[in-house]
């Protein structure tokens, strides 16, 4: 960052102080040839033809400078077949005239016919009353001067301008080092974290660094709460999956005749136990995907065609918004919904009724069924795993345990309540909408 505006600021500099050298210098130079314009003008307004035919002056320049000899301004009045009339500063000296040249408009030229010494010549051809020869009044000046006075001109504007482009580029470093040290602060403060000494960024930061201190420490705190799940994910299963272990290590040591059929049983419920764990699994690794969605209608729609195969002869309606969508995975949103209509078919008295609605920004699912429906008391207990009020049907308890954990990682939740219309249990499932 430091060496581009270091760099930027020497081109815009560079290319404003030629610019502004140019400028200054053509005004100076256009000064200086005005000086010589007004003599020149002078010359040629007080110039008669004299008795002889030649030239003179009805008064002579003012400039005292054309009396001295090598002054360095310089006149002479030239015409074809007529003798030079030169200033007495030329003394042995004169300005070349080239006779094929005519100039009706005053002509200024650089010259370096005198050696050691430049001149800025101008000259005009002029035809005099009372004479036909064409006439070239010429004026010459040293550039000394000129030249003088452009060299402190750009001596002037280098210095200011290095001075200019030094101060620049400093506030710039001081700039860029002053505003790029929160980011330092920032990566300290990572550095403490790895070290163990702190787990969050806490020190005071400003307004252009905050949003993205708060994103780092909303990072921080999802990847926490990621391993605190994981964490509780694989104690959760350990201890689900010790029991059966034990059943079957007591079943086996003890050469229990029935021990074909408790690996079986045993085997089944560990199963069960690592599905719903894996369901959960799956939900936390796909909850981050901002593309994730799922069209709540066709789900049901597959959910109710597998449950019918499995229960033909339960009946199972829909009703509700078909175009309604939730922020799910289509895989997780189908392992809800099933687990809630097999139950609803199990359960219940034959009948099934699914509604899909809207309500704010979530969309809300009821599963109703016919059955006898679930007592108050029982209706916060039920949710934990190997929890089964009808233990006279096959199942594991895990069902709604299962759909509980996904529709909370989800950022939904699931609540059971008693149907009106069909005087069984209601299943009511809110899920973000998409």
């Amino acid at each position: 960052m430091i060496g581009i505006a270091a760099l930027w600021i020497s081109l815009l500099l560079l290319g404003g102080g030629l610019a502004l050298d140019r400028v200054l210098s053509d005004a100076i130079t256009r000064n200086f040839d005005d000086g010589m314009n007004y003599v020149l003008t002078a010359m040629i307004a007080s110039a008669e033809i004299g008795p002889d035919g030649e030239v003179l002056f009805n008064r002579e320049p003012a400039d005292q400078r054309f009396l001295e000899p090598n002054s360095g301004i310089y006149y002479q009045i030239s015409g074809k077949g007529h003798e030079d009339w030169r200033s007495r500063s030329l003394w042995d000296r004169a300005l070349k005239v080239n006779p094929e040249h005519q100039d009706d408009a005053p002509h200024i030229y650089d010259s370096d016919q005198f050696p050691g010494e430049d001149l800025r010549v101008m000259e005009r051809s002029i035809i005099l009353p009372g004479s036909r020869t064409r006439w070239m009044f010429m004026v010459a000046q040293a550039r000394e001067g000129l030249d003088a006075q452009i060299r402190t001109l750009r001596s002037t504007l280098f210095e200011s301008f290095a001075l200019l482009a030094l101060g620049l580029i400093v506030l710039a470093t001081l700039q860029t080092i002053y505003g790029l040290r929160p980011l330092r602060k920032v990566r300290q403060e990572i550095v403490r974290m790895r070290g163990g000494e702190k787990n969050r960024v806490t020190e005071p930061m400003p307004a252009e660094v905050l949003p993205m201190v708060e994103e780092l420490n909303a990072l921080l705190a999802h990847n926490e709460r990621q391993a605190e799940e994981a964490r509780t994910h694989a104690g959760n299963l350990a201890h689900a999956l010790k029991t059966p272990l034990t059943v079957i290590m007591n079943a086996a040591t003890a050469q229990s005749p029935d021990l074909g059929d408790t690996v079986i049983r045993e085997a089944t419920t560990m199963r069960r136990q690592v599905d719903h764990h894996l369901a959960r699994a799956r939900a936390v690794g796909r909850r981050g995907a901002a593309h994730s969605r799922a069209e709540v209608w066709a789900s049901l729609e597959a959910v109710e065609r597998a449950v019918q195969r499995l229960y033909p002869e339960v009946r199972i309606d829909m009703d509700g918004d078909k175009e309604a969508a939730v922020r799910v995975e289509r895989q997780d949103l189908d392992e809800m919904l099933g687990n809630l209509v097999e139950n609803a078919a199990k359960y219940g008295g034959g009948s099934v009724f699914a509604t899909v609605g809207r309500k704010e920004s979530m969309v809300e699912i009821m599963v109703e069924d016919d059955g006898m429906g679930i007592p108050e008391a029982d209706r916060m207990r039920i949710f934990d795993r190997g929890v089964r009020l009808d233990s006279g049907k096959p199942g594991t308890g895990l069902g709604l345990a299962i759909v509980r954990d996904v529709a909370e990682i989800y950022g939904g939740s699931v609540t059971l309540e008693e149907s009106e219309d069909l005087g069984g249990a209601l299943v009511r499932l809110r899920l973000p909408a998409a």
